[in-house]
């Protein structure tokens, strides 16, 4: 007679493995490669800017306070292009948004390079900036989770890091070459920009040519309204919504304020000094996905907890190279804020991509975007509270809300009644094979 036991052993063994590689399934598994390509080049034009903030200061006599208020315009652009982006992807495809971005973003490098001739052109320039990014990344997010969902057997996060390094790789690379160029070409405030238009029209015909797994719904809601259950709703604002803004708020305060804190001191390198940090800034925004990997519990805040106290960490540096006014340790600085700028972007993505569903995922993505570009304003308060308090004590100011946001978002994650958000992948797939065994058994004692 046949043991049971050891019959139920010999189904499992032979019960279909999900594939462990990105190459394995079919529907083009490294599709979701274009879309992070057109993801980047965006993200090359938002954050361009970024050190040629000290080249408008020099050349073209602009206040500090002014040339802050341009880079905070940003996000004010952005934040609608996200909130109607999103919805609007959800509805009639993800296609149908992330092409007119693309070319958008590309329009605004033009507008911006009128800025030689008016001010004005600077202010709609990243006004439309910002509304391209916005449009972009919450479709491209949301694009990039379903073609990894489609086509590997990856866990259900790799969605959120992919976006995150593709999403981070443009704001890295574009403001080096943006801050090389202006350092050596003639003309720079208009050739800064013309690789960032050369870029996003290449990427155009890649975007067309991939497919999408999830078909338009044109029944769907356009508007805000998230449709979450109770607890995921719960979860996503007391715990994803606070640690939103502090994405940005600590990757704007590396690349936006600190260098224009030793620019005296640097002369005519300022301007290379400043796209140096801002790509360190992002650099460290990749490189610390592994570590983001590693701590990550679904059940327990320890990513969290490690993305908003490495902010903290970076704000308290900040201060200290505020002080001594020394470059070196203004970069370290930059480093550690761009350490917990990735954290805390991929800890927000996985957080909503297990809490949103199909029919919902770019309009909870571009809430989570939109919350997060608030900290985009953050250059710009400390710019203008300067007048009352001096750099380093303000940047010791800025870590005590860090400081309360992350007690604040690790108890509610840890105690609150809103924890599992559902059962995941792996629980759904677990139970799905313990079910097989148990038909394939009760099948085999029948006569």
């Amino acid at each position: 007679m046949t043991n049971p036991t050891a019959r139920t052993s010999r189904i499992c063994r032979k019960a279909p493995q999900a594939p462990k590689g990105d190459d394995q399934p079919s529907g083009g598994s490294r599709a979701w490669l274009a879309i992070a390509l057109g993801v980047a080049a965006v993200g090359w034009g938002a954050n361009q800017f970024a050190p040629l903030l000290l080249m408008y200061r020099s050349d073209l006599g602009v206040s500090t306070t002014t040339v802050q208020a341009t880079y905070a315009l940003y996000g004010v652009g952005l934040i609608p292009g996200l909130l109607l982006g999103g919805p609007y992807s959800d509805r009639y495809g993800r296609r149908r948004v992330l092409v007119p971005a693309l070319i958008t973003s590309a329009l605004a490098s033009g507008l911006l390079m009128s800025a030689g001739s008016g001010l004005g052109w600077l202010f709609i320039g990243r006004l439309v900036a910002g509304a391209a990014s916005g449009a972009a990344f919450s479709s491209g997010t949301a694009w990039i989770k379903e073609l990894t969902a489609d086509g590997s057997g990856r866990d259900e996060h790799t969605g959120a890091r992919r976006a995150t390094v593709g999403m981070t790789t443009g704001f890295a690379v574009g403001p080096l070459i943006a801050g090389l160029i202006a350092q050596a070409a003639p003309n720079p405030v208009l050739t800064s920009y013309l690789p960032h238009v050369a870029l996003t029209l290449a990427a155009v015909p890649f975007v067309l040519r991939t497919p999408e797994p999830r078909k338009a719904d044109g029944d769907a809601a356009f508007g805000l309204r998230l449709r979450l259950p109770e607890a995921s709703g719960r979860r996503f604002w007391t715990v994803v919504a606070p640690l939103a803004p502090w994405v940005f708020g600590a990757s704007s305060v590396a690349l936006a304020y600190l260098p224009g804190l030793v620019r005296d001191q640097l002369g005519d390198r300022a301007l290379m000094f400043s796209a140096l940090v801002t790509t360190l800034t992002m650099v460290s925004g990749i490189l610390v996905q592994p570590l983001a990997r590693r701590v990550h519990h679904p059940e327990k805040p320890r990513l969290i907890a490690t993305a908003l106290g490495i902010v903290v960490g970076g704000l308290v540096l900040g201060a200290a190279a505020a002080a001594i006014a020394q470059w070196w340790l203004i970069a370290v600085a930059a480093l550690v804020l761009g350490a917990g700028y990735g954290c805390c972007l991929v800890c927000g993505l996985m957080e909503v991509q297990r809490l949103a569903g199909a029919e919902n995922l770019g309009r909870l993505t571009a809430v989570f975007q939109a919350l997060a570009y608030l900290g985009f304003g953050a250059p710009y308060l400390l710019a203008v509270l300067e007048r009352a308090l001096p750099p380093p004590e303000l940047l010791l100011l800025a870590s005590v809300p860090a400081v309360l946001t992350l007690a604040w978002t690790a108890y509610r994650a840890a105690h609150g009644s809103d924890r599992t958000g559902g059962p995941r992948e792996g629980d759904r797939a677990a139970e799905s094979l313990v079910s097989d065994v148990v038909l394939v058994r009760s099948r085999s004692r029948r006569p």
